[in-house]
């Protein structure tokens, strides 16, 4: 659970090592502002994947699925700053498929937590194929850095790449390539 106060003080003290007053005017609610905020930043933290892929309607096509240009936000475990950009999310259903707002649900869930996205495009991958036991799913993180915009070697625009596939897009290359061309890759 996120301690409020504990951020408070965690604030306070990090505006104080900065060589701010933390009591002048500007400053003032800063460190409560700051605890709301991480409250819904990181209100992914306790929440539970299986409760939007739970609900789910039986289907007779077993066509690829796709839904892609999911925007989310994430923040960096590594450096503490956000990360951002799109999810795109593919899968072979067996009977059943989820509510297309599920899938983006989802995303948001492993969003808001401290991330790596190497991590969270795994775990997206891993909760479709554990809660929707489709044939198979394909996954694609694209995001922008602040940690490579804002320091480091400082490349606005760049952005990391990330692909999980499970279950028949991993044996059957073919699913692969398709998911590609309806991405327009």
């Amino acid at each position: 659970m996120i301690d409020q106060e504990k951020i408070k003080q965690a604030v306070t003290l990090l505006l104080e090592g900065m060589g701010e007053d933390p009591a002048r005017e500007g400053l003032l609610d800063t460190p409560e502002r700051v605890a709301r905020m991480y409250g819904e930043i990181f209100s992914g933290m306790e929440a539970d994947a299986s409760l939007p892929l739970s609900r789910v309607f039986a289907a007779d096509n077993g066509g690829m699925v796709l839904e892609k240009d999911i925007t989310f936000y994430s923040m960096c475990e590594h450096h503490l700053m956000p990360f951002y950009g799109k999810a795109h999310i593919a899968y072979v259903p067996d009977g059943k498929v989820a509510g297309l707002s599920k899938l983006a649900r989802t995303v948001e869930i492993y969003a808001a937590r401290l991330q790596l996205q190497e991590k969270m495009t795994g775990q997206i991958a891993d909760a479709l194929m554990k809660y929707l036991a489709p044939r198979g799913v394909m996954v694609m993180l694209e995001a922008e850095h602040m940690c490579m915009t804002m320091r480091g070697v400082k490349k606005p625009g760049s952005r990391t790449v990330t692909i999980a596939a499970r279950g028949i897009f991993e044996s059957e290359p073919g699913l692969q390539d398709r998911f590609f061309q309806m991405m327009g890759r």
